[in-house]
């Protein structure tokens, strides 16, 4: 059942077309990707959709009664409210009614003479009924509770205190509260953790029921959670069923098509062209027939290929050392944000750098960059290391510059792999052609600014990288292309990034940040680091019967050293204690995905999740502990 139908819309800004004969529909509890390159009319669409913006032409129609709601990249939030009244204020009705229903209940607890009881209990049912209509009892709850694992601990706070990542986290919570016929979702994993992001993903799949429009250059989430992908370019709208995945390869497909249909064409004119130049006489009807449809086939125009980014950087030479750390300790406002770190870069190496958001992953990198000491430790930077620093506000750029003055100021030419070009031949590498670069900085979308930075960061005579979320506000184009310049680098990287698809295809190694300082470093991109941890999880039980599973080694003719009195108590007691330990993390999970506990007490949850992480440590020690003594009594 269609849920909304747009046809033919179109939409202009200063003469610049965005949208052109722009058409769709979405489907009831349909799951749909919009995906193009930045500029290409995204967030247009998705305010037009949504009712915030009206289009210069076309027909926009919905469902009655249809409830959209709509995620922008910059939401403004009632200033004066906290965030618990932000993210309740789509309960309106659902406040209403539990209003009606507590007014009536207390007033039956205390009836007088005068007291119509009927009326009251009447009164009460139809509230309690309308409750049950809008969600049920727990709604304020489950509004605490999403807000917590959207990483929002204290709903009392004034949302005027809050930073951009976080107002962005809070409407994304009222919408999900809110529960719509549509919810149209403008780059929602912006600012988000890994751990977050992979919680949302979960949420939308299985607990969101409207409809879903997803504005994301997440490549995962839009593979994971969508049926369907829009793609618009050249203001017009091209569907493709599946996901991202699907997507591609459709349209692989239809460029080839494109590209058959044109070489045909080429060659259909260059016979019938060779025709006319034999047959200069011809004037018969038939004759200016075949005349008029070899003008109206020259006449047509040549399918547009897609612009690709070009990202090279100049080679410089690597020492023997780049980058080493020993037994590092960075503390900031008295908190440990690392703890004994130690690790050497070699070339080539690109290392994935995740953890929460707070864990100190950017003071790592202000480390590196020597601009906030150690308090302990080591920090080698190798005489011939040149780094290239890409921060995430992408700063260090001048609102009242061009971008051709950006990049000028530095430099007339740039060295790429032997060639020199000038600066408006490198800028249109970057998809900036000549008019676009006399645009100033201060009029740029988000995505524009990144590839400016990437184009300045590039630019430059690094080999050492430290990129902090390069993949904010970057489309798929871009991204493809950063990565195919990561892949082939010749120096080292160390990339802070929640793109999870883009650490699956560029991190050679994960640098994995656990909070309170401690960190583990794992070998292989991200998704075999996610399968390691996985498979830590594995529970005790489980980990015994595969152990006593196992093929029996083969015998040796060295005896196995027999277990001591006191090893065979503690082989007996171990698997006891281990379940005891299990238990534990069991209840500390429990109350930290209970609603209540994000209800009263927000400082509570550092203190339940410092002991949930200790205890899951222990667990793993006696787990290894006891796979050796059962190991031994075994003689394996």
């Amino acid at each position: 059942m269609p849920l909304l139908d747009a046809r033919e819309l179109d939409r202009s800004y200063d003469r610049n077309r965005i949208l052109a004969q722009a058409s769709m529909t979405i489907d009831l509890g349909e799951r749909i990707g919009l995906v193009g390159n930045n500029g290409s009319g995204k967030s247009t669409l998705g305010r037009i959709l949504a009712g915030w913006e009206k289009p210069d032409g076309g027909i926009l129609a919905q469902a009655r009664d249809t409830r959209i709601d709509y995620l922008e990249q910059e939401p403004v939030l009632r200033s004066g409210s906290t965030v618990l009244e932000v993210v309740s204020e789509s309960l309106v009705d659902w406040n209403a009614a539990l209003a009606r229903h507590e007014q009536a209940t207390e007033a039956l607890a205390q009836p007088d003479a005068s007291t119509d009881v009927e009326e009251l209990i009447r009164r009460q049912a139809a509230a309690a009924d309308e409750i049950e209509h809008r969600g049920g009892w727990e709604r304020l709850h489950e509004a605490e509770a999403i807000l917590g694992n959207l990483q929002i601990i204290d709903s009392g706070r004034q949302v005027d205190t809050l930073s951009g990542g976080e107002r962005r986290r809070v409407a994304l919570a009222r919408i999900l509260v809110d529960a719509p016929d549509l919810a149209i979702l403008d780059e929602p994993t912006n600012h988000l953790d890994i751990e977050t992001i992979e919680w949302l993903e979960d949420y939308l799949q299985n607990r969101f029921r409207g409809a879903l429009l997803l504005i994301t250059h997440d490549r995962r989430v839009l593979e994971n959670v969508t049926q369907r992908t829009l793609e618009i370019h050249d203001g017009t709208i091209h569907s493709y069923s599946g996901g991202y995945v699907a997507y591609l390869e459709a349209r692989a497909e239809r460029a080839a098509h494109q590209e058959r249909t044109e070489r045909n064409r080429q060659n259909f004119l260059r016979r019938e062209l060779e025709w006319l130049q034999r047959s200069p006489q011809a004037r018969t009807t038939k004759q200016k027939a075949r005349i008029d449809r070899i003008e109206t086939i020259r006449d047509q125009a040549t399918p547009e290929k897609q612009q690709q980014i070009e990202m090279q950087t100049r080679s410089h030479r690597l020492g023997k050392t780049i980058l080493e750390v020993g037994g590092m300790e960075i503390v900031r406002d008295e908190k440990t944000l690392v703890s004994d770190l130690t690790f050497a870069l070699g070339a080539g190496d690109r290392v994935g750098v995740v953890g929460p958001n707070g864990t100190g992953k950017t003071s790592l990198f202000l480390t590196i960059l020597e601009k906030i000491a150690p308090t302990a430790g080591s920090l080698t930077i190798g005489t011939n290391t040149r780094i290239g620093y890409l921060d995430q506000e992408r700063g260090g750029l001048n609102d009242a510059e061009t971008i051709f003055e950006t990049l000028s100021n530095d430099r007339q030419q740039v060295q790429l792999g032997g060639e020199s070009l000038g600066i408006a031949a490198y800028l249109e590498r970057f998809l900036f052609d000549r008019h676009q670069q006399r645009s100033r900085i201060s009029t740029l979308s988000g995505g524009e600014r990144a590839r400016v930075c990437l184009a300045r960061l590039l630019a430059g005579d690094s080999n050492l990288l430290l990129l902090d979320e390069p993949t904010n506000d970057l489309d798929t184009t871009t991204l493809a292309a950063l990565e195919e310049m990561l892949l082939h680098y010749a120096g080292s990287a160390l990339v802070v990034s929640h793109d999870r698809w883009f650490l699956d295809r560029i991190a050679t190694s994960i640098l994995a940040f656990e909070g309170d300082g401690r960190m583990e470093w794992h070998a292989g991109n991200y998704s075999e680091y996610r399968e390691r941890k996985a498979a830590e999880s594995v529970p005790v039980k489980e980990k015994a019967k595969i152990a006593r599973e196992k093929p029996a080694p083969k015998r040796t003719t060295q005896r196995p050293k027999k277990l001591s009195f006191k090893e065979e108590r503690e082989l007996q007691t171990l698997l006891s204690e281990i379940e005891a330990d299990e238990g534990q993390i069991q209840t500390l999970e429990s109350r930290l995905a209970d609603p209540e506990t994000y209800k009263n007490n927000g400082s509570e949850i550092k203190t339940l999740q410092k002991e949930l992480r200790a205890l899951q440590e222990q667990v793993l020690e006696k787990m290894a502990r006891w796979e050796d003594l059962e190991s031994r009594s075994t003689g394996g």
